[in-house]
């Protein structure tokens, strides 16, 4: 029934209706809240694994660079000290073995360090 002294009186059930209607808007948005921080917390995460991943296979590539280098260093020293073209030869094919040896270790460990990062940063927390 409508009160004639009060011509804005809501029914009770439209008052019912509205109040549900808040309160689904409000658990809705609390969802949609956690929802949100937990993706954060989780592009955050995968950020850090990311940039420790990064750490470790840019300290390996500079590892790898300084022995690289080192290899080349000794090899050019070993071919100024060589007595005739058969020693320099000889110099030279172990100096090539070595690095493909060298070389493909370092691949090897390279690839499995970069897998490793990739998976530590698609790894939920």
């Amino acid at each position: 029934m409508s009160d004639t002294n009060n011509p804005f009186t809501v029914p009770p059930e439209m008052r019912t209706f509205a109040e549900s209607s808040v309160d689904q808007a409000r658990k809705a948005f609390e969802t949609f809240l956690t929802s949100a921080q937990s993706a954060a917390s989780a592009i955050d995460n995968q950020g850090s694994a990311a940039r420790a991943g990064a750490k470790e296979i840019g300290s390996k590539a500079i590892q790898y660079a300084e022995k690289n280098v080192a290899a080349s260093l000794e090899y050019a020293q070993s071919l100024i000290k060589a007595r005739d073209v058969t020693e320099i030869m000889r110099l030279h094919t172990e100096y090539v073995q070595n690095q493909m040896r060298s070389l493909a270790q370092q691949a090897s460990e390279m690839g499995q360090a970069m897998t490793k990062a990739a998976m530590d940063a698609n790894r939920p927390k």
